[in-house]
């Protein structure tokens, strides 16, 4: 091939227009950048980007076509104090690129040095990025825009969610193929899902301890190429993407919305001591957070944080996340470890990159949500993102796990809590749906193992268990594992009915844990994030299919209740709620702060939910009406007009007045 021509600065990565490629790379600090291609053999061609846009280097490559393997050499100062690690020896990854090929295998090669640049070249060995063909058909499809008082998000992932399911064929189970299959999409569908949300599907590595200890990453927090999508979770690597593209049409064609899980808050390059992928050699200084001495902040506990202040870096992560959304019609984003996105480097809901997406025609369409917190000082944010974002709220998990699991929570708090927590986020015009309402996630406990142990068992992960939180408000009702005598498996499923129930019937935007709805358990494992086996892979042979039934109910009955689905902030008098005693009184201000745990909840003046977070059986008396207890709490066609509702311990049941 003849040397490059200048070529355009924008689109960022490589983009092949049907007769060539563009290639782009941001670097403020570089002095020269060499653009790397390789044939089927591995032999390398080196060519000097010849053109530069402000930051952005760039060229154009007549006669390139998708399927060519690429990298890029970075010329610049060695001067670690200054935060500079420029190395030309070492082979680096388009942050932008659409594929990435090859091992991330721990090796000595792929270490760039730490206080002298390591001389030895690792072009052999290198991951590469891959030019891809992004044109795909896809028939008409639109986005769903599902109204956030309507949504329920599903927390999944693609392998664990898929890959024992015995109805799948087995030449796709665990990958994107199995996610758009109808089996899957069916049963979603009909389970009342109506948003899916991925764990991290974006390109990984595994951390080199872990190889060492012969494990590997299974959640995905550790980003390798945050625009290209990981190969092995493909039934066909090289067809990743449009396989990816068609599971999400599938899912689309039954009105559920996709949203990924994305970490734009540290990469795979971990501390000075880790590999040298990308970022680092690129333009180290401009891509994370340094102290004045050069040294990574380290506000993400992996290692390095990335800064998304600049102007240029906060481009990056906007494109990123409008190729999702362009490409893959993706309807959102969970973002990982999100008060990072707002570090300037303290927090501030102005941030340059919230600006940027408020202000963005497309992003500010879609469903966004934080984990809101990071490790840094400062770093716990829960009710303080911007309004167009929506939050985890980890104030309703263990508040939810401290009254049924407990019994250390007053019903004010309780009420709180199943309020959409307005105490922390009815402000700056924020609507109920921005609390997402949890009780379990991918990090900590699943549902059954809330009930089933008192204390965490990460013994696998290889840190002798002290990995993991240790604050987990669970109860194993007696005793430590899943396995139990008839009269402990009948006060945890109580306790699941019970959790489930108020989970799903709160106000805000519920999310439930991928499994949860079978009796899926890690056996005390609350940390799972390196157990790519049958210990976090659902096992849908042993599902509890009555669970599964109870869980299916309370989303239809969801549907049904305005209060639940108008997304308005509930006012005293407005019909939406009322806040009734065991006798059907008003709650007054004693009952609310050392009452009897007992309170009824009427909801837009004809469902009732009432419950008993005792230890004993309690009487509670139904308000004037003829109330009926409705699935899963009855048959569908029960004719019983009940007064006086006998609730059990810790128990709760629904009830509808006609």
């Amino acid at each position: 091939m003849s040397r490059l021509s200048a070529g355009a600065a924008s689109p960022l990565g490589a983009r092949y227009d049907g007769s060539g490629v563009n290639f782009t790379l941001f670097s403020a600090h570089a002095e020269r950048v060499e653009l790397c291609l390789f044939d089927n053999e591995g032999n390398e061609q080196r060519h000097d980007l010849p053109a530069r846009t402000g930051n952005l280097w760039h060229g154009y490559a007549a006669g390139v076509r998708p399927g060519q393997r690429y990298g890029y050499r970075v010329h610049g100062p060695w001067d670690v104090t200054q935060g500079h690690r420029f190395n030309p020896a070492k082979l680096l990854i388009d942050p932008c690129a659409r594929q990435v090929a090859g091992s991330t295998d721990d090796n000595p090669l792929l270490h760039g040095g730490i206080d002298q640049p390591d001389p030895h070249d690792n072009a052999a060995i290198a991951p590469k990025a891959v030019v891809v063909n992004e044109q795909y058909d896809w028939e008409g499809d639109t986005p769903l825009r599902t109204p956030w008082g309507k949504t329920v998000i599903y927390e999944a992932h693609v392998k664990g969610l898929t890959q024992l399911h015995p109805a799948l064929p087995e030449a796709i189970r665990g990958t994107y193929r199995a996610l758009g299959h109808p089996v899957m999409v069916d049963y979603l569908k009909k389970l009342g899902i109506t948003a899916i949300e991925l764990l991290p599907v974006m390109h990984f590595a595994s951390e080199p301890r872990l190889q060492r200890l012969g494990l590997s990453n299974y959640w995905g927090y550790n980003p390798l190429a945050n625009w290209s999508l990981d190969p092995r979770y493909a039934a066909d690597p090289i067809n990743a993407l449009n396989e990816f593209r068609d599971a999400v049409k599938s899912l689309h064609r039954a009105g559920i919305e996709v949203i990924l899980d994305i970490v734009l808050n540290h990469s795979a390059e971990l501390d000075v001591e880790g590999p040298t992928f990308s970022l680092r050699g690129i333009d180290n200084r401009s891509y994370y957070w340094l102290s004045d001495s050069g040294e990574y902040q380290n506000w993400t506990g992996c290692g390095n944080t990335l800064n998304l202040s600049q102007p240029d870096t906060v481009q990056y992560a906007l494109e990123c996340l409008r190729y999702w959304v362009e490409t893959c019609h993706v309807d959102g984003f969970r973002f990982d470890l999100a008060s990072v996105l707002g570090r300037t480097p303290d927090y501030r809901q102005d941030a340059p990159l919230f600006e940027a997406i408020k202000n963005c025609p497309l992003l500010s369409q879609v469903k966004l949500i934080a984990e809101p917190w990071d490790i840094g000082a400062g770093g716990y944010q829960v009710g303080n993102f911007p309004p167009l974002f929506a939050e985890w709220n980890d104030h309703f998990r263990d508040a939810m796990r401290r009254f049924w699991l407990q019994n250390d929570l007053s019903l004010g708090e309780f009420a709180g809590r199943f309020a959409a927590s307005a105490d922390v986020f009815r402000r700056n015009g924020r609507l109920p749906h921005a609390t997402v309402n949890l009780v379990t996630a991918h990090d900590g406990f699943t549902l059954r193992d809330c009930v089933s142990y008192n204390h965490k068992h990460n013994e696998a992960n290889g840190e002798d268990n002290q990995d993991g939180t240790n604050n987990n408000h669970s109860n194993n009702h007696g005793f430590e594992g899943v396995g139990a005598g008839v009269r402990i498996s009948e006060q945890r499923r109580v306790s699941v009915h019970a959790l489930l129930t108020t989970l799903l019937l709160s106000q805000g935007t519920p999310m439930l844990l991928a499994g949860d709805e079978h009796g899926h358990s890690q056996h005390g494992n609350n940390n799972a994030y390196c157990q790519d086996n049958a210990l976090t892979w659902l096992n849908w042979q042993e599902a509890h299919q009555g669970l599964t039934s109870f869980v299916a109910a309370l989303l239809h009955l969801r549907q049904q209740i305005p209060a639940l689905t108008r997304n308005q902030w509930w006012e005293e008098g407005d019909g939406n709620v009322r806040w009734l005693d065991a006798q059907a009184r008003p709650m007054d201000a004693g009952a609310w702060h050392a009452g009897a745990l007992q309170l009824q909840i009427e909801l837009s003046g004809r469902w009732l939910i009432a419950l008993n977070g005792g230890h004993d059986v309690a009487d509670i008396v139904l308000p004037d009406g003829e109330w009926r207890a409705v699935p899963p709490f009855a048959a569908e066609d029960n004719p019983v007009v009940m007064a006086l509702w006998h609730g059990p311990a810790h128990g709760v049941c629904v009830f509808h007045k006609s």
